[in-house]
């Protein structure tokens, strides 16, 4: 417009509308939407805990995966499902950018908004190593310049999206020879860098998923790390499988799901989350229990489906109620949507650090970031390739410098927080990446509203 400033469109304006008109919303109906957010919360929980979570032990446990790679891989893919989803509707049905906008949107706050909730709603102090952090960050950085490169002209071609993909391939490289490299590298740098010295000294204490315990203490083996690092091959032990809920022995069945905890509060919770343990008792098959044990995978995609269809419906209630309370477009998609499509990351990544898997829960953090980068990739790479080769996808780059800016920063800040605590996530750390991450989103919501800066907005039509 004359007076440069930038129109963007209403969030709403990519989903359905609700079920009230926008004044019954102010007379009192926004309170079934809080009640719809708050249920999903409840029920993405329950599809993280009961049966995510462990299809992903399980998927680590065929494969051999450390913690940290079974973070960055599985865990990153399946809790990102729903940015993968929302990146195909940006390209395909939309035409917009609610791809690019979601996914840089809310990077932010998967580093230090989630780093944030795992140092504060976590009783466990969880030891990081330095390696898996470092591995993460640099491919992360490496994938976010190359995005922001790509769409520094407003035009995607199909070279560049491919590009996008190798990326993301040299990086699955680097996790399949991960336990090398990371060998190497400790014995390379080990005399002049102290973190790698403590990673050679704590290497062969390394803990499982979760840390079963003999009478006379851990099973400490010299190259456990070589094994994977999770699951030890002694005959002793060849019955027993870890598991992110602290199962005993796999000839065990597992509880059913239908059986009422003992503690009052969970009760009432039991009783209210019934109708969605139901559906998800009978659409999902349950890989604990011996009789599915084998079905895992299915287990893993139908949740991942799950995750994708809540998460959809949780930022849909949230963009309405954002509305209704008349929070700043701008305001509410670096803070509720941002953090409402990150809900599946938060509470796996809370789950396993609350069981003192610190490298799976930061690995789950940063290399979550790193598949949004891929699910930028993949509709691109189809859309120009296959579909329109005719020419580039047109894209809005604007207000891209700030973002860049902010995503390297928030990448070094999470790194020198995680190195100046010792390694560890404890409620320092989670107090230190929530100031950063409050300071973030306090800046950036002053450069979107024109405060500082030269970047005004206002919703089109408005």
């Amino acid at each position: 417009s004359e007076n440069g400033t930038r129109c963007i469109l209403s969030s709403s304006s990519e989903f359905p509308e609700g079920f009230f008109t926008p004044q019954e919303r102010k007379d009192g109906g926004i309170v079934i939407y809080f009640i719809i957010i708050l249920y999903m919360f409840l029920a993405v929980s329950i599809v993280c805990d009961d049966y995510f979570l462990p299809s992903l032990e399980i998927i680590s446990e065929c494969l051999g995966l450390s913690q940290d790679v079974a973070g960055a891989t599985f865990m990153a893919a399946g809790s990102s499902a729903p940015e993968l989803v929302t990146a195909f509707l940006g390209a395909f049905v939309t035409k917009g950018d609610i791809g690019v906008s979601t996914i840089l949107g809310s990077a932010i706050y998967n580093l230090l908004g989630i780093s944030a909730a795992c140092g504060l709603f976590s009783s466990v102090v969880s030891r990081l190593s330095c390696w898996p952090l470092f591995r993460d960050c640099l491919a992360y950085t490496i994938s976010a310049a190359a995005v922001l490169a790509m769409i520094s002209d407003n035009r995607i071609y199909w070279y560049e999206s491919a590009s996008l993909l190798l990326i993301y391939g040299c990086y699955i490289l680097v996790l399949c020879f991960d336990i090398k490299i990371n060998q190497y590298l400790m014995k390379k740098f080990s005399p002049c860098c102290t973190c790698f010295t403590k990673a050679m000294e704590e290497n062969a204490e390394q803990q499982p998923l979760v840390g079963w315990r003999d009478e006379s203490g851990p099973l400490i083996r010299q190259q456990s790390r070589t094994d994977s690092g999770i699951f030890q091959d002694e005959l002793d032990y060849s019955q027993l499988s870890t598991s992110l809920h602290g199962l005993d022995e796999i000839s065990e069945d597992h509880p059913n799901v239908f059986t009422m905890p003992e503690a009052d509060m969970k009760r009432i919770l039991w009783v209210l989350s019934l109708p969605i343990i139901t559906i998800f008792y009978l659409t999902i098959p349950d890989c604990r229990r011996q009789f599915w044990r084998n079905w895992f995978m299915v287990t893993f995609l139908i949740s991942a489906a799950w995750i994708s269809a809540i998460t959809y419906v949780l930022v849909w209630m949230v963009t309405i109620a954002g509305e209704t309370l008349g929070i700043p477009e701008s305001v509410m998609g670096l803070t509720l949507l941002a953090a409402g499509t990150s809900v599946p990351d938060t509470v796996a990544s809370v789950l396993v650090a609350r069981k003192g898997n610190g490298d799976m829960a930061m690995s789950n953090i940063v290399g979550s970031n790193v598949f949004d980068m891929l699910c930028l990739g993949i509709p691109w790479f189809i859309k120009t390739a296959f579909i329109n080769t005719s020419g580039p996808i047109e894209v809005n780059s604007s207000g891209l410098t700030y973002t860049a800016i902010s995503l390297i920063c928030s990448v070094g800040f999470i790194f020198l927080a995680v190195h100046l605590n010792g390694w560890k996530i404890d409620k320092k750390l989670g107090t230190i990446c929530l100031v950063l991450y409050l300071v973030f989103t306090v800046l950036s919501i002053l450069y979107e509203l024109g405060i500082i800066g030269n970047n005004p907005t206002r919703v089109c039509g408005n």
